[in-house]
């Protein structure tokens, strides 16, 4: 059984920061594609950063430069460093993997930012 375990939201200031961890069983972690994505309130979720092995990753234009995604194979972990918070960054944020052919959701965290 497949299992993506998200941890670290919260609500936060405009400006700070938070790191959101998201620890995966039951599949091979060093061959699966990891990805954060996020939905707002009434909009579609869109992908916020993924990562296919170290250091090949992919950004959302809104948060590059101010997030950054990274993986620990060794703790079938991959981690959303978020800096410089704004308020449109409110969202519930979902971990992906993406492991041959199938897509895997973690339960999903809400991000708060206040202005």
């Amino acid at each position: 059984q497949v299992r993506l375990v998200e941890s670290g939201g919260g609500l936060v200031q405009a400006g700070g920061s938070l790191r959101l961890s998201c620890a995966a069983s039951g599949i091979v972690f060093s061959l699966a594609v990891m990805g954060w994505y996020r939905q707002a309130p009434g909009k579609q979720r869109e992908l916020v950063a993924d990562i296919i092995r170290v250091g090949t990753t992919n950004y959302a234009d809104s948060v590059k430069g101010r997030f950054t995604i990274s993986r620990d194979n060794a703790k079938n972990t991959v981690y959303l460093q978020m800096n410089s918070l704004k308020p449109e960054d409110t969202a519930v944020y979902y971990c992906r993997g993406s492991y041959f052919g199938n897509e895997y959701w973690g339960q999903g965290l809400q991000v708060t930012v206040s202005s």
